[in-house]
């Protein structure tokens, strides 16, 4: 995955760092509450070894941050960034394909805490209005050695 960070297209950059299972989930347990090791343990079922590489490639690229809330023993949290908290429709586009496509039986819903109502995400172009994927796109590559 690495070998995509450098890449032009601005989609496989950022698969090159949460491209994987792991740091998703992470990344919505983060946004959830959960800011501590243990934390993330049990509620992923992730063994210890990947939950320490995946939350320094996470806190490595600016979506978390480490802090430290215990000296004795030295004990570490790890807090949404700007860019982690930026992260969150990504997820919630995630889930909505999921649901049109991969749902049945229960599932996890995802409400709004001051109205109470379901998140129902909508992913639309700023300019036009349009919802994404509603129109035809074109990719333009950027021009070698601009």
């Amino acid at each position: 995955m690495k070998n995509l960070s450098n890449q032009p297209c601005l989609i496989a950059r950022s698969l090159a760092l949460v491209g994987d299972a792991w740091s998703m989930l992470i990344m919505r347990d983060a946004h959830a509450g959960s800011t501590r090791f243990d934390a993330f343990r049990k509620s992923l079922g992730i063994a210890p070894t990947m939950l320490t590489s995946r939350l320094a490639a996470l806190t490595e690229e600016g979506l978390l941050e480490k802090r430290r809330y215990s000296e004795r023993p030295p004990r570490d949290e790890y807090v949404l960034t700007e860019a982690g908290q930026d992260f969150l429709p990504v997820l919630f586009a995630l889930g909505a394909w999921g649901r049109k496509h991969r749902a049945g039986g229960d599932v996890t819903q995802f409400f709004d805490e001051e109205t109470g109502t379901e998140i129902d995400p909508v992913t639309i172009d700023r300019v036009t209005g349009a919802p994404i994927g509603s129109r035809p796109i074109r990719i333009v590559m950027p021009k070698s050695g601009a």
